[in-house]
Formats: C-alpha cells, structure tokens, sequence
C-alpha cells in the first residue's frame, strides 16, 4: 500500500493505492479536500473480437451517499441512469485520454470513477481525470500518460486554482479546465464571461503550469513503485500493404477526396474501400486492419495537400467559411424558430418559453436546485443520411447540447429581468462538421426571434490544425467533417462581440504548442465576425413582445408574511383564483419564499385578473390615503366599512357627517358606498376612517 501527496493550489491533492479494488489492473482513491474517488481500470488482455474502433469505456458514478443525500424520489432510492453532469464528466475524462493510445490498440479498456465522498467545495470531475491517468498507469496501459489536470476561475482580476463551486457561481468570470502533458495541452472545456482572447491564451497557459504537480506526483509514483508499461499486440498494417493498395487506388482516392460535394465523395471513397476489403480481408487480416490502412492513405492525402499548397477538399482557402444563411419565424406556432446553414450543415432550433414552474428540478450526488435555462440537441440518422435506431440522446448529444448552453448562458437575461424558463432545442438536420456550433447560431437566432433579451448575439466556429514533422502547422477554419477526421486538433471556439463565453479543444495527437493554440485563437475571430454580421442581417435584435403563442407572465412582490393571505387555508384562496382563471391547463401561480409571485397564463386576461386580486389581498392602509368603500356592518358607534377585499375600517359616528349624527342609519345603510379616508391606524392595526374628511372634497382616492 502506497500513498502519494502533493498541493494544487492551496488544497492537498493524495493518491493512494493497494487498498481497495485489488482486482482491477490499477486502482487508486484520489482525494483533494474531503473529496474522494475510487478510479479503477481493467484492461483485455487481447484485441476485441470484430472491433472497429478504440473500445475504451469511462464510466463516472456519482453516489448519493457521497454527499450525505438520499434520492428526493418517493419512488426511486437507489441510483440509476447517469445523470447529465455525470455523462458530461465521464466525456471529460475520455476526451483527454483516448489520443494517448497507439494506432492499432483494440482491447477492451474500462474506466471506473466512483464518487465515495463529494464535500460539495471542489467538483470531482479534473480529479476523475488524474485518477483515471494514475490507474491506467498503475495498469500498464501502453498509452502515453501520466496526464494532469486542473479548474481555474478568474475573480477579482486575478486567476484562482481551483475555485469551489460557490466561487464559479458567484464570483468567478471563468470556468476553466485544462488537461496535458507535461509539455503540452491535451483537452480544453471553458464557459467564461465574454472574456477577451488575450485573457484567454494567459489563462490557458496558467492553467498549464497550474497542472503540472498533478503529473508530478503520479511520476514519483512510478519511478518508487517500478511500474513499467505492459506490452499489447497492435493490430496495424504493414507499410507494405499501406503502399501496396497506394500504388492501386492512390489517385482514384485523391479525386474522391476532393470532389466538392459531401455525398458524391462518400459514394466515391466507399466504393474505393470496399474494393480494397475484398481483396485484402481474409484469416489472417481482419477487416479493421485494411481499413486501417485506407484511412492512413486518406489522411496522408489530406494532410500533403495542406501543407505544401494550402489546399482543403472543397478549394476553400484555409481562412475561409463555408456558404452561410439563415431565417428566423420558420415555424408558425412555436415560440421562436430559426434555421442556421454553412455549407451542408443545418440546424433549426426551436426555443419555446415557459412559466417559472416549467424549470427542472435536479436532483444528484452535488446538486438540488433547478434550471431555467436549458438547450437539448439531437443527432438524428438521416443527418449524415445513415440508418440506424433512434434510442434517444447518447453521450455525444448530449455533450453537444451542454456545450452550445454554456455558450449562450452569458448573454441570457435572469429571471427578474425575464420571467421565463427558457427551453431551446437544435434539430440537425444535415451535418458536415462542426454541428454543435451551428447550433449557438442557431439558438441565438431563436432567442432573439421568441423575444429573449439577450444581451448579444452569440456565434460559434470551429477551427483545426494539420500539424508537420518540423514543427509547422497550417490552421483551418470552419472544418468540415473530413477535415476534423484527419486533421489534429477539433477546437471549438464561441462568442460575442466583447468576447469569448464558450471553448472546447479535442486533440487528435498528443498535444498542443500555445502557439497553435494562440493562432487558431486569432483565427477564429474573423469567422466570428463574419457570422455575426450574417445573423444581425438576419434579426438586428430581439423581438420587443414575446410570440401570442407563448404564456404570459407577470411578476407582484408582496410582504412576505403576506404569503399566507394569498395562499389562504388549505390553499383556497390561491386554488380560487387559478380556477376563476380557466383552472391549471391555463393558468400557474408560483410563489417564491421572498413574497415574489410570478403569474402566467396563455391568456392575458386571465393575468391582469389575478394580479388585481393579488394586489388588493395584500394591499396595506395608509394613513392619508383615500378610498371608496362599502359599508359592511352598521353599529350603535359608527359603521365598519371594506375600503379593499379583506380590509375593513371603522367610522365612528362621530365622523359620519359635519353636523351631529344621532343614529348611523341615518346617514349610512348597510351596503351603501361611500369615499373615506383613513385618519389612524393604531397599535392593534385597527382602521379608523372618517367620511367628515371627505365632505369638503375627493383629493388622492385610492
């Protein structure tokens, strides 16, 4: 049993292995503060029977145990499907590793990160991370590693190793996370507040450095404990073959690859390659090897031509962005719609508006609030034109969903500013790279088109890089599927005018020079520009009234401890007023602990009547103020009078007329209305009301 300790930051980051899971080809439990992983890892021993790809699984399992919590489900106590934050972190803890493993590695490899305690300060997920890197380590893996990672936030000008979740929410204008090696960045994941590109590089580079003790201390591990990597048969083609099908194919595959359009180019490289699998497949070649050796082919193709002509498979300069367009109010009953093309990628995004009690309620290990804001996409098959059962949103939707969300949030209003859920959904409808950033403009364009106030447009574009043996490299913008096949770098970069809110870097090799990075930063602004200018064209700025299709909502702030009134016993006032109002399918009240109540209806009428209902429950007497009133109850020493429902006041007898009044009936009846004013309210908070004050004139009625 071994232990391994070290800082990042101000927190005490450990590893410890030989403890739990003895089993698994390398275990570790990692911890920083009082969060604590158990990260385990197995490998196959041979290649994955009929594998296509890289089979390696990284599963994230948050505990609601971790944090003290039993499910707020009345049906459902023991964890099931993973949450979205889980899948997010288990794809952020791929993302970095995968391009670690050599070309030709089949075996199944799994990756189990499980959440034993979470002290809801610092989130598990760059810990997830750095204990996959060590378990996969403490296994043998034959990959590259060990890797680190680390969050930085920037507050107060100044740049902050691992912010707590409080700290993100509150204060901190970025949140960072950067994976890599000791020598270069892996995998990049930001939301940040329209924060400058310079800013940006300074906090990538930061964040860097910032990393480096985590590879540190998995180092010290290996050198003490004499872990040495394991060897694993790859199954690759020879550079015979690689050649021989070359000298065959080589320049009918060169005129496919750069045949302009998507569909013909496919047609003509599939028929290439199943050419080729029928000669060379047999026993002792299994089909993922000849397709190993068509895809080197291609990509050599692909990556000569860049960099000694500048030359992209659709004659594009390397600067250049696909045909744009858009439209917005594509759809006639939906709150807001619009349709985003560049080039053969397509997404229409619908955005529809909800009441307050529309918002999600979350419920995991970390987390028990709710969302108002939320963006969903789908990948369907027919995007690509492909067949294939659809099982509802994988990991890759969802990844993309929460990426174009985090790219929007910056720009939406709050919810006192507009008082609505706001739910928006990117249909794909075509895909030829880069479909998640299609869906920020897209979602941008049905913001502005459902009236959401934002406060700019945001775009998105993605960039990529062909790196050469010397340590040049030719950066491309607006990537299209082939080239992010074959490229080295998927970076995915979204923003305003002012700024940078959105950043994702998938590396394809091992790693990243800031140069590189720093370039395809400065790239990537003129593209944005340029699909700014597209989409204020398309709509200058957000609608000034929201669709006659979506609800209407109002907001009245009480006194708190008026809260009871508007609810009244068992819920009968607030229940009375919902089913004057064409009952729940029309109408919602909700209300907050603060006294704001928030009224929606799909019909205006409906919300001015029940805000007038409201206001005269909790309305309050002043003294001064004037009001028609009805007389309620006739005594023998005046008369009580309703000035607003719920508020009675008494006019004493003597405050009836000018002149001496010898019986109230003989001025005022029972249901009569007459104009008071309210002349005292004294410390039992009764009403005293005078109708004498009001003969000589009606001044400040209420």
């Amino acid at each position: 049993m071994e232990k391994f300790e070290t800082k990042i930051g101000d927190a005490n980051l450990s590893i410890e292995t030989g403890k739990l899971a003895k089993f698994a080809s390398g275990s570790v439990t990692i911890r920083l503060g009082d969060t604590v992983l158990l990260v385990t890892s197995v490998i196959a021993d041979k290649p994955k029977d009929g594998a296509t790809y890289f089979p390696l699984l990284i599963d994230f399992e948050e505990k609601m145990y971790a944090s003290g919590k039993i499910s707020g489900s009345r049906f459902i106590k023991r964890e099931g499907r993973a949450s979205d934050n889980a899948i997010l972190t288990a794809r952020l803890t791929d993302r970095p590793l995968r391009p670690l493993f050599p070309k030709g590695f089949y075996n199944d490899v799994q990756v189990v990160v499980t959440v034993l305690s979470a002290d809801l300060i610092y989130d598990p997920d760059t810990l997830s991370i750095i204990g996959a890197s060590a378990s996969l380590t403490l296994a043998g893996a034959p990959f590259s590693g060990p890797i680190g990672a680390v969050r930085v936030g920037y507050i107060d000008d100044k740049f902050v190793i691992n912010p707590s979740y409080e700290q993100l929410a509150s204060e901190s204008k970025l949140d960072l996370i950067v994976a890599g090696t000791k020598d270069k960045v892996l995998m990049i994941e930001a939301g940040m507040n329209e924060l400058d590109e310079a800013k940006l590089s300074e906090a990538i580079e930061f964040a860097h450095k910032s990393l480096q003790p985590s590879i540190s201390i998995q180092e010290e591990m290996v050198k003490k404990m004499k872990i040495a990597k394991k060897e694993y048969p790859l199954l690759s083609p020879t550079d015979e073959m690689v050649n021989e099908i070359t000298s065959k194919i080589g320049g009918d595959l060169e005129k496919a690859v750069y045949d302009s359009d998507k569909t013909e180019r496919n047609t003509a490289m599939n028929d290439l390659k199943d050419s080729i699998l029928e000669e060379y497949v047999n026993e002792d070649t299994p089909t993922i090897v000849v397709e190993d050796a068509f895809g080197k082919i291609v990509k050599k193709i692909f990556r000569e031509n860049i960099l000694k002509s500048s030359k992209r498979p659709d004659g594009r300069k390397l600067d250049e962005i696909r045909d744009l367009s858009c439209e917005v109010a594509t759809l006639p009953r939906t709150h807001g719609s619009a349709i985003f093309n560049r080039g053969e990628t397509q997404a229409l995004t619908i955005a529809t508006l909800g009441s307050v009690g529309d918002e999600q309620m979350i419920d995991t290990m970390d987390q028990s609030t709710t969302k108002r804001y939320l963006h969903h996409y789908n990948f369907p098959p027919y995007s690509v034109g492909e067949v294939r059962p659809m099982r509802g949103p994988g990991r890759r939707d969802i990844g993309h969903g929460a990426l174009a969300e985090k790219a929007l949030i910056p720009v939406v209003p709050s919810r006192e500013e507009f008082p609505y859920t706001i739910r928006l959904v990117s249909e794909i409808l075509g895909s030829n790279g880069s479909s998640s950033m299609a869906a920020v403009c897209g979602s941008t364009l049905s913001l502005m088109d459902a009236g959401v106030p934002i406060s700019n447009p945001v775009v998105g574009i993605a960039m990529g890089v062909v790196n050469d043996e010397k340590g040049g490299f030719k950066v491309l913008t607006d990537i299209a599927g082939m080239e992010d096949f074959n490229g080295d770098m998927d970076f995915k970069i979204a923003g305003t005018k002012n700024g940078v809110t959105a950043l994702q870097l998938d590396m394809k090799v091992i790693g990243m020079d800031m140069k590189v990075l720093q370039d395809a930063i400065d790239q990537s602004k003129k593209a944005r520009k340029q699909i700014l200018d597209l989409i204020t064209k398309c709509i200058s700025e957000p609608r000034k009234d929201v669709s006659k299709f979506a609800p209407q909502v109002e907001i009245v702030t009480i006194d708190p401890e008026k809260i009871k009134d508007v609810i009244g016993s068992g819920g009968k006032v607030i229940n009375g007023m919902i089913d004057r109002a064409g009952g729940r399918d029309v109408t919602e009240i909700n209300i907050e602990d603060d006294g704001a109540i928030y009224v929606s209806s799909s019909k205006p009428e409906y919300v001015t009547q029940i805000v007038k209902e409201i206001k005269n429950l909790t309305r309050e007497a002043k003294v001064g103020e004037i009001y028609d009133g009805k007389v309620t109850r006739i005594m023998d020493f005046g008369a009580f009078v309703e000035i607003f429902p719920g508020t009675e006041g008494l006019v004493h007898i003597s405050q009836l007329d000018n002149k001496r009044v010898g019986k109230v009936t003989d001025i005022v009846k029972e249901g009569d209305a007459v104009t008071v004013k309210v002349v005292e309210i004294d410390s039992q908070g009764r009403v005293n009301l005078s109708r004498k004050a009001m003969l000589g004139g009606r001044q400040d009625k209420k």
